[in-house]
């Protein structure tokens, strides 16, 4: 244990520099030629195989991982892109387990599945290494489409209006495109900057242009996209944060766990990153996992999440949470922070005990407080505003079918939308059915 560990504060340098590449190298490695043929060779090629109904892009999954066992990667790699095409990333980052994985026959019978989202991860990387873009631009439509949000959804929605042969401009306020697959997930699940080279990747199908910087509502508005272009997609993700509602979170080093991740996934120089010596991290989803395992291995010396219902209620997967455990993260269920304690910055947490009752979560009465001097915040995310005129319910942009809005010529998708679920897979699905429904309204309008 170093010196800077024990010290008390938000500090940066508090392991030893060859530390920080150690800590974060791909918490997965990728399989082997020989070890993707042994994988592949477990797969039972299900007819009606639940794993294809559980992925939210229905890829062919048997299909894939035959042609693996057949050594025919490049193939498979076709199969899992004509569906998803940041099935890079999703191999990285999707919770297999609950999805493709969790519904494997391998896993009913034996408690453990095939290694889908490895075997998907040995295919698309090995397609991807070889440079070159597998999909052509069909016929010059002059149709012209904006995309705003250049995340998974905006991603997928463009990559698929381009292969159709319309041109696409997409907008995102941020410096650079991916979305949460570049800002807000944990940096060993996609190492050596493999969101951006993805991103440069989808757009060699051409006939995208990327306008970085540029934010809806300041630099332009929905009813000059709506007049300028024939249709309009909206990616916008969640900007918004939720509230604790604890008295004293104003404190110093009481900090959102998205903007804790976004730091850390652009440092250049982990070394120069602060953390607490005590983190507490608020919350029970994938953030909070992402933040907390990171925290720690920046070199925070005790790091705790702590979350207000039982821990089979966390949105983090079963898989998360034994990471989290498993890398010295304790947590605990069935809290609710009160009050932020501390003289100018955090020192102390107070909670109180929770229970389920009729009529939702009841304090039990009981008190307990834990020290620290880093709060993260991970309880949600919100719509920062949906663009005028546009209806929404649940606090998001409301939509039927294929993403459609309220507003004629204006689709949307991801997590911005009614349907989104926090998921990279669920949003690159609905922005390429979005964009397979504005295809179809533009060229019957077309030849109608």
């Amino acid at each position: 244990m170093t010196n800077s560990q024990l010290t008390p504060g938000v500090v940066p340098g508090r392991l030893r520099a060859n530390d920080y590449a150690a800590n974060f190298t791909d918490v997965a490695p990728p399989l082997q030629s020989n070890e993707a043929r042994i994988a592949a060779d477990r797969c039972y090629f299900c007819y009606d195989a639940p794993c294809v109904t559980a992925c939210p892009t229905s890829i062919d999954i048997p299909l894939f991982i035959r042609q693996i066992a057949t050594g025919t990667a490049d193939a498979a790699a076709l199969t899992i892109f004509h569906q998803n095409i940041l099935g890079g990333i999703c191999a990285r980052v999707c919770p297999t387990e609950n999805l493709c994985e969790g519904s494997c026959v391998r896993m009913e019978a034996e408690g453990k599945p095939v290694e889908i989202g490895a075997l998907q991860r040995y295919a698309t990387d090995h397609l991807m290494a070889q440079g070159e873009h597998p999909f052509q631009r069909g016929p010059a439509t002059g149709k012209r489409i904006a995309v705003v949000g250049a995340g998974p959804a905006g991603l997928s929605a463009a990559h698929r209006l381009a292969a159709k042969g319309h041109d696409v401009t997409v907008f995102d306020a941020r410096p650079k495109a991916g979305g949460l697959n570049e800002y807000g997930i944990a940096s060993y699940k996609a190492v050596d900057g493999f969101a951006a080279r993805e991103v440069d990747w989808l757009m060699g199908i051409g006939g995208i242009t990327l306008e970085s910087g540029k934010a809806l509502g300041r630099d332009f508005t929905l009813e000059s996209l709506r007049s300028e272009y024939d249709a309009v997609f909206l990616g916008l993700g969640l900007q918004g944060v939720n509230a604790m509602r604890a008295e004293g979170e104003e404190r110093a080093n009481v900090d959102h766990a998205v903007d804790f991740i976004r730091e850390l996934r652009q440092a250049k120089d982990l070394s120069g990153l602060p953390v607490g010596r005590d983190v507490v991290v608020i919350g029970g989803g994938m953030t909070a996992v992402d933040a907390a395992v990171q925290a720690k291995l920046l070199g925070a010396q005790n790091v705790t999440i702590v979350y207000r219902r039982e821990r089979e209620r966390m949105s983090a997967s079963q898989h998360e949470r034994d990471h989290a455990t498993h890398s010295g993260v304790r947590i605990i269920c069935n809290a609710a922070p009160l009050k932020v304690h501390g003289n100018g910055a955090v020192r102390e947490v107070e909670f109180m005990f929770t229970r389920e009752g009729a009529n939702g979560l009841e304090d039990t009465g009981e008190r307990f407080r834990l020290p620290a001097d880093q709060l993260l915040r991970a309880i949600g995310q919100k719509l920062d505003g949906a663009p005028e005129g546009l209806a929404v319910a649940g606090g998001k942009i409301d939509v039927t079918g294929p993403g459609r809005t309220s507003l004629s010529g204006v689709w949307a998708g991801g997590d911005c939308a009614v349907g989104g679920d926090d998921l990279t897979v669920t949003a690159v699905a609905e922005g390429r059915d979005a964009a397979e429904d504005i295809h179809a309204k533009l060229m019957g309008a077309a030849h109608g």
